[in-house]
């Protein structure tokens, strides 16, 4: 009991990434929830190897995370001259890039700081140091502005009694704080409307039952957990008044999340459940379409295991698409800093 607290009170009191004295420290999220573990890390290899292996996760954390791990390559660098600097930078974005194909947040902060660097031809290489820490800063104090404005423009549509169902996690540990789909429901809460909510276990990484079931407790409020395969009759019940979900990239015809979002969509229309995606700006792709977006394929052993333990025959052939694509149609509106827009709206940002 008296553990549960201390770690409540240490996630709420601080971020999911801080800079600290030179080096980007982070929770390790494969640990969780069993145990509240920080790594701290010194260079852009072990920033990358961190979002490769999921210790960090969640698009706008991983794009926060990537604009630290260019920040420590600046840092770090001997480099005598800014060409030299800037080929170190270009080398380590690579390296980022490589980690993750799927979420857009991660390519968008890295392309933000190489471009930041790119427009100042006059800085020496100490100033382009200093202007690649404060730029990555900058993303990560943007984030948790950002999500709080989602969650401010998503409370607006919950209401006393609803009862919300969320997939994946995309709450404070998915973000450097506050939460996307999870920061609508913590605004809700802090508003003191009386809510609920229903959490996917989100095979086969769990991060609903992990991750998000974890942060429910935290926050007090009331949830249930459920396998992924129980959203069709949770809904043919009439138990959900509407899904949120967060987003790894949008697209200008669809929504990218965790693998089972579409079915969860889908059964949502069917059932004239509103359907959300909730996610920062920054989250937003709508010069490309769903048919230009790359679905990461993951290790098929995370399927036929459940953590290290076997759960299908041995040289059972698995698939593990690690997301999956939600098309215009089937969405109600997206929740973002900028307000809740309809599909329609969403066009006219470009």
């Amino acid at each position: 009991m008296h553990r549960d607290l201390e770690i409540e009170r240490r996630l709420r009191n601080t971020r999911t990434i801080e800079w600290k004295n030179g080096a980007a420290v982070t929770i390790d999220q494969t640990k969780l929830p069993h145990r509240l573990v920080y790594i701290r890390m010194t260079n852009s290899h072990q920033v990358a190897s961190a979002i490769k292996t999921m210790k960090i996760r969640g698009a706008p954390l991983i794009g926060a995370a990537a604009a630290f791990g260019l920040a420590l390559t600046a840092t770090r660098s001997k480099a005598k001259s800014k060409k030299e600097l800037i080929v170190q930078l270009n080398e380590s974005a690579q390296l980022l890039k490589d980690t993750r194909p799927t979420g857009v947040n991660l390519f968008w902060a890295v392309d933000r700081l190489i471009k930041k660097v790119n427009e100042t031809p006059n800085a020496d290489v100490n100033e382009i140091k200093n202007l690649v820490v404060q730029e990555a800063l900058r993303i990560a104090d943007e984030d948790v502005q950002m999500n709080r404005k989602i969650g401010e423009h998503g409370s607006k549509l919950i209401s006393d009694g609803d009862t919300i169902l969320t997939h994946c996690n995309a709450g404070a540990l998915a973000t450097v704080g506050y939460g996307t789909a999870l920061g609508v429901v913590r605004a809700a809460w802090e508003q003191g409307k009386k809510i609920s909510v229903i959490a996917t276990e989100t095979r086969p990484k769990l991060q609903g039952a992990r991750l998000t079931a974890y942060e429910l407790k935290s926050m007090g409020v009331p949830f249930k957990l459920i396998t992924d395969n129980m959203v069709g009759y949770v809904m043919s019940k009439g138990m959900i008044s509407m899904v949120i979900v967060g987003a790894d990239r949008i697209v200008r015809d669809a929504v990218v999340n965790k693998i089972g979002t579409y079915s969860i969509a889908v059964l949502a229309h069917e059932h004239s459940v509103p359907f959300y995606a909730a996610a920062p700006s920054s989250t937003f792709d709508l010069i490309h379409t769903a048919r230009d977006v790359a679905i990461e394929e993951r290790n098929p052993e995370e399927v036929t295991k459940i953590g290290s333990k076997r759960s299908a025959p041995q040289g059972t052939i698995a698939l593990n698409p690690a997301f999956d694509i939600t098309p215009m149609k089937y969405v109600t509106a997206i929740i973002c800093d900028k307000g809740v827009l309809n599909p329609k709206e969403l066009q006219q940002l470009l």
